[in-house]
């Protein structure tokens, strides 16, 4: 696949998504614990964190500058524990001046005994920690994207995967506004927020001359741990790129159900049930080979990847590439 240095195309892709953590259960020599992060613009949002998380963020070359929200799969501690150091690094290096956890209820009560009982253990917390109960819905909303939580089923209440959501948008049609002699500046930027705008000479230019038909923005699924997929497929629906786990091969699909997860099969049979772009595998246990899990998805959904600790990928409608990791 193609590489692509995240510096030289960032204006061109909405979101960008970097795995710090692929393992299931247990970190294994190449592979941490769960943790990825999801970047637009200014905007980063940490999606689990597993033990070894803060150090997988250094090595990673991001840094901690705006990491300051955090999305929770579930409560099981392969993918909270890592609050607990990275709470701490927060606390002497000072690079936030707020922390957001979003979690569902059980997680959240969870989180809330690790910060507070163990981490700070009466201390007063060194920033603003708000702790929020995640429901189904947006989540978290800017002028151009959002975030939405859904519910997933796996073992204990409230779990939840997240989709990113650009908002569909009309693109500017540089062609027809240099036929109508539109200069570059605020009037053009007015356009494209649609808003009317007057030209220097007193002509009046109106968005519907400028900006083509509305197109659906990107969208990217992340959903952690799952026991089944038919209550995913209207969320997964034409996703530009899915990330699902994939803990087990079909030959012990047996335990996959008991345990409330699934195998490479079933992720590659609902990428390709709901007509997905990019399906990118992961939570990846250590009892298996990687050819063997990518072989496994691939003889049903070809366009499937599996990631490893400090991949990232850069999404855009219809297209995920793999690009070279760049420190921030």
């Amino acid at each position: 696949m193609e590489r692509r240095t995240i510096r030289r195309i960032k204006e061109t892709i909405l979101f960008d998504i970097v795995f710090l953590g692929t393992s299931a259960s247990a970190p294994s020599i190449h592979r941490g614990l769960s943790a990825q992060v999801v970047m637009h613009d200014e905007y980063r949002f940490l999606v689990d964190c597993g033990e070894g998380t803060q150090r997988q963020i250094m090595l990673s070359g991001l840094g901690f500058k705006r990491l300051n929200r955090i999305l929770i799969t579930h409560g099981h501690l392969d993918h909270i524990l890592g609050l607990a150091g990275l709470l701490s690094t927060f606390s002497r290096w000072e690079t936030i001046d707020s922390l957001e956890v979003y979690a569902g209820r059980w997680a959240l009560e969870r989180i809330e005994d690790l910060l507070y009982k163990v981490v700070l253990r009466g201390a007063r917390p060194p920033m603003e920690i708000k702790l929020t109960e995640v429901r189904p819905g947006i989540i978290f909303e800017e002028d151009d994207f959002n975030v939405q939580a859904f519910p997933v089923y796996h073992r204990g209440p409230d779990c939840f995967g997240y989709l990113f959501t650009e908002k569909p948008r009309r693109p500017f049609l540089p062609e027809q506004a240099e036929a109508l002699g539109i200069p570059p500046g605020p009037w053009r930027r007015d356009l494209v927020n649609g808003l009317p705008t007057e030209l220097p000479d007193g002509r009046v230019i109106t968005p519907d001359q400028v900006l083509g038909p509305e197109r659906p923005g990107t969208r990217l699924v992340h959903v952690g741990d799952v026991g089944r997929t038919e209550d995913l497929v209207e969320v997964c629906r034409g996703a530009d790129t899915l990330v699902i786990e994939a803990t087990y091969l079909e030959d012990e699909a047996q335990m996959a159900h008991e345990f409330a997860h699934l195998t490479a099969r079933q992720g590659a049979e609902l990428a390709l049930r709901c007509g997905v772009q990019q399906l990118i595998l992961t939570h990846i246990s250590r009892r298996y080979r990687e050819r063997d899990v990518i072989a496994e998805a691939r003889a049903v959904f070809p366009n499937t990847l599996v990631a490893r600790d400090f991949d990232a990928f850069q999404i855009r409608r219809g297209e995920c590439v793999k690009v070279t990791l760049q420190e921030n």
